[in-house]
């Protein structure tokens, strides 16, 4: 399972909501256009399909940041806040 950091910069308020709510079943928001997940290959194509459904490729623009291992330990949080944290459990 690897971690991500997603953004997303998507101008129509629908579609932005659309995202919000499939990433928010994901991972954690941590700014209002940004989430940390963590997805194996499977969830996140699952999760890279549901977004193709849903954004206008013209006019939106959603990355994914993979955080390597030797990156997640080297998040550093000012305020309030935790860095990305493996799942406790994981269903396999």
């Amino acid at each position: 399972m690897d971690a991500y950091l997603i953004s997303y910069d998507i101008p129509d308020n629908k579609r932005r909501t659309k995202v919000a709510n499939a990433l928010e079943d994901y991972g954690q928001r941590v700014q209002f256009s940004v989430f940390e997940v963590w997805l194996d290959h499977n969830t996140k194509r699952e999760l890279t399909q549901r977004l193709k459904r849903v954004i206008n490729e013209e006019e939106d623009s959603v990355r994914f940041y993979w955080l390597c291992a030797q990156c997640q330990r080297r998040v550093m949080v000012l305020g309030n806040g935790t860095p990305p944290q493996p799942p406790d459990v994981v269903i396999i």
